[in-house]
């Protein structure tokens, strides 16, 4: 089960920290890849950073790069997306996603805007 939450408003060029708390796992936390997702209205969801279970290397979706970090505390089964200089272009809902090998999870969605 993976919960996210930390979403809400802010303004432009404002910060927001998600989390995603993350039970009942199958395997250990730690051997899950996670990612974050997001889908803005009308549009498809898309991508937006990734964590690896082995590594923790970390990739992003070019809009986001230089102004989102992933991270993840295996000690809580927490997954976090720092946002900064958020824009009206971020306005999505943001989901957090984990995999391991066939196995995916999806939470229900984290809502955040971005308006003055």
């Amino acid at each position: 089960q993976l919960q996210e939450s930390g979403g809400g408003w802010v303004q432009p060029g404002g910060s927001l920290r998600l989390s995603c708390t993350v039970s009942r796992l199958t395997f250990p936390f730690d051997q899950y890849n996670y990612n974050w997702y997001r889908q803005a209205p009308g549009k498809e969801r898309e991508i937006v950073a990734s964590i690896s279970s082995a590594s923790g290397a970390t990739n992003y979706t070019e809009s986001v790069k230089g102004r989102f970090t992933i991270s993840r505390d295996n000690t809580k089964n927490t997954v976090f997306l720092q946002m900064n200089s958020l824009s009206p272009e971020d306005t999505a809902v943001y989901y957090c996603h984990n995999r391991w090998g066939p196995l995916t999870s999806w939470g229900q969605g984290t809502q955040v805007t971005v308006s003055p």
